[in-house]
């Protein structure tokens, strides 16, 4: 029974088997050349901080700077508006030869992998991996028990021909086979979902960038700090940019490098489960081990011979039978600033807040909201500075506030005051605020003076505010926020797609390129050009031509797209986007990026449902146009008419095609049967609980009243599941970008 459960998987799969083990074993061969031709000084020989700046010496437009695991360093930079990308001797920072992928490996890894069918290959080749760990064990017991026994599992095997080639060479190779196919299973089973897959999130982006005068690179305290072999990835900020940071990764976690004091901020160190993971895929691949390559390539090799001579064994059988500066501790601080913020603007006048009260002479202690302490046993006064995200919900910063609060005990003598930022035009203007100071009001504690709220960052309003607070502390505070214009580039407007005229809902998509360029730009891995890196879901910010705040919008692309995108709805009195409406192609604004990493799918195998009505369909389109992995994504979106706006029509048809988008369902308010999206949703109940169920992830994008309903919908829905949206938010599992 041992010996069929041995040779029937074998026999059925030997043939793509061995596709696999030769394709492994070519494979194996890249960490070994790779090696073989990187520089790799001796370890403590050379900082990150002394290799940047040889490299800058000689790459003075340099982007980013690559350590492979094999130990070959790649600069990436611009020079005279081209991009490029070489291979550089660590030790001169001088380059060797330009970098370019070998198409020759990745066509051998693509067989590998996938054996060139997408999604289906991935699976088979996550059978036959399971069939070989089956086969690698069963091989072991036989062997045991031609041996006599595990003690005698290493003497001499009697026998000789095809018999004993083959348990000599099982023998020799099982634990380089074993090795392969459990870490090739593990990474099959994460794809697919059978196991979970821990996402590298990476930490969030600094809050306490000092924008002083940039410090050459290699004086930076931080880089210096790292050797040489820890370092992945050196991303430099933007040029011109003081309130860019480097972001960092290294083989211990990731963070960004103040360009100014070379302070090291939001340092994050990677996860157990996130090192396992680059453990399995290193044992896997033979990466950044060059020796263990070899070793698995060689196992690798005998597949074909196993397979050739237990074909043979089973024929013969067969015919024979048949943080910021001056910020004080908070257990000694007199006043406590907690900060509520999605896209950093709220901490830009905690910042002022924070440096005129130490100039004061307070001891000051700023942190987020959601770092609350248990109690403050030395403050007298609490500032709560916060913002409202989408439809009255907290932002980021905030979200675990409420919880903290709960514990929180207060001095009788600690006494507070809410600032809190929005904008009046939305229904729910400063919502979030309102509850924070309604809260801390419950909580017994008095206020130092009545809530404040700040239209469009009011730089008037915060001083005025300030005037107030000077007047109860008894010292004048001068509050004098001055808004950081963030540097923009020239974006030309190349091309546009307008909908939703006949329903009066004009909505149209914009395409723009850089206007230093002519014609499109090169698309460059991993940065585009002048502007810095960016995904689908991140926001592009619009400076109106009158010089107010910026307006931001949701990205429709990638830097990998060479485009910027937007999908943007006229707003009737909209000053931005009424702004953009009038554009001809040929005309520019004045645009820069702002990350927006907490919008966008997880990485994984697991189910994404996207779900938007009208411009929301920007972003989401985004992400279906990057979903090359072909993981399951499915679209649920709304608008008035399919005649008129039926956004990106053409596209999420040809993804459908290429499967890229696994189903769409539409739903037009203005059709005969008048739905909306959370209609579709309603009807597809089930489907969407085996979806959650399963590990899917839902991010919603558009207007507060459609978030609203969907939001409905989807609780009414997980009910049978015992799960709610807050537990999936918690999980970061329901993500919401509304306006």
């Amino acid at each position: 029974m041992l010996r069929k459960f041995h040779s029937l998987p074998g026999l059925l799969a030997g043939l793509l088997l061995m596709v696999l083990s030769v394709t492994g074993a070519v494979l194996a061969l890249a960490p070994v050349l790779e090696r073989a031709s990187a520089v790799i000084p001796a370890s403590g020989e050379i900082s990150i901080a002394e290799l940047a700046d040889r490299i800058v010496a000689h790459y003075p437009g340099t982007e980013q700077i690559v350590r492979e695991p094999s130990g070959k360093v790649i600069v990436y930079y611009s020079h005279d508006g081209q991009a490029g990308a070489d291979l550089v001797n660590p030790v001169t920072g001088e380059g060797t030869a330009p970098y370019e992928p070998s198409a020759f490996f990745g066509w051998v890894k693509d067989l590998h992998r996938a054996f060139m069918l997408d999604d289906a290959g991935r699976a088979l080749a996550g059978v036959l991996a399971a069939l070989m760990v089956l086969l690698c064990l069963s091989g072991i017991l036989l062997i045991a028990r031609r041996t006599g026994g595990w003690k005698n599992i290493l003497r001499p095997l009697s026998g000789s021909g095809g018999k004993r080639i083959h348990a000599e060479l099982a023998r020799f190779a099982v634990l380089g086979l074993l090795l392969s196919a459990l870490t090739g299973s593990y990474m099959s089973a994460q794809r697919f979902g059978l196991l979970p897959e821990v996402p590298d999130t990476g930490p969030r982006f600094p809050a306490d960038v000092s924008g002083g005068q940039p410090s050459p690179v290699g004086t930076l305290k931080a880089l210096g700090n790292f050797d040489l072999g820890e370092l992945r990835e050196l991303v430099f900020p933007y040029p011109g940019d003081p309130q860019d940071v480097y972001s960092l990764s290294t083989s211990g976690g990731s963070g960004f490098v103040d360009q100014a004091t070379g302070e090291l901020l939001q340092y994050q160190p990677r996860s157990e489960g996130n090192a396992l993971q680059h453990w399995i895929t290193r044992l896997h691949t033979g990466e950044g081990l060059w020796w263990l390559g070899l070793i698995l390539g060689a196992a690798a090799l005998t597949v074909p011979i196993l397979s050739v001579t237990g074909a043979t064994i089973w024929w013969q059988r067969r015919r024979h039978s048949g943080q910021l500066p001056d910020n004080a501790g908070a257990a000694e601080a007199d006043t406590i600033i907690l900060v509520g913020s999605e896209g950093n603007a709220t901490w830009g006048f905690a910042r002022e807040l924070h440096s005129s009260l130490n100039k004061a002479g307070f001891r000051v202690h700023c942190s987020e909201m959601n770092s609350l302490a248990e109690q403050y046993p030395q403050a007298a006064r609490l500032f709560v500075l916060t913002s409202t995200y989408g439809d009255g919900d907290a932002p980021a910063s905030a979200r675990r506030f409420m919880a903290r609060l709960d514990d929180f005990r207060a001095e009788k003598y600690l006494r507070y005051a809410v600032l809190g930022f929005g904008d009046r035009q939305f229904p729910s203007y400063c919502q979030f605020a309102k509850e924070v100071d309604a809260a801390l009001a419950r909580k017994g504690m008095n206020r130092l003076l009545t809530i404040e709220l700040i239209d469009r960052c009011s730089a008037a309003q915060f001083s005025e505010w300030g005037s107030r607070v000077g007047e109860l502390i008894g010292l004048p505070l001068l509050l004098n926020y001055k808004a950081l214009h963030p540097a923009t580039v020239k974006l030309e407007l190349v091309e546009r797609a307008d909908y939703g005229i006949a329903v009066q809902a004009p909505t149209s998509i914009f395409r723009f390129k850089l206007a230093e360029q002519g014609g499109w730009p090169t698309v460059f891995p991993r940065r585009f050009k002048a502007l810095p890196h960016f995904e689908a879901g991140d926001l592009v910010g619009v400076m109106p031509p009158d010089g107010q705040a910026p307006r931001f919008y949701s990205l429709a692309s990638s830097a990998s797209d060479g485009i910027v995108e937007i999908c943007v709805r006229k707003q009737p009195g909209g000053l931005c986007s009424g702004y953009l409406h009038d554009l001809k192609p040929g005309a520019c604004i004045d645009g820069f990026i702002r990350p927006n990493p907490g919008f966008r799918p997880a990485t994984g195998s697991q189910p994404v449902i996207l779900i938007g009505a009208g411009a929301g369909i920007g972003p989401l389109t985004g992400f279906i146009r990057k979903n090359t992995r072909r993981n399951p994504m499915y679209l649920y979106w709304g608008g008035r008419d399919s005649s008129s706006d039926f956004l990106y029509q053409p596209e999420l048809g040809r993804y459908l095609d290429d499967h890229r988008l696994s189903a769409l369902n539409t739903a037009f308010s203005r059709a005969d049967e008048r739905t909306y999206v959370q209609d579709r949703l309603k009807q597809d109940e089930l489907a969407v609980q085996q979806m959650v169920s399963t590990g899917a992830q839902i991010l919603v994008c558009g207007g507060r009243d459609m978030a609203a309903a969907v939001r409905q919908v989807i609780g009414d829905i997980l009910k049978p599941l015992h799960i709610d949206i807050e537990t999936l938010r918690g999980q970061g599992r329901y993500l919401e970008d509304v306006y």
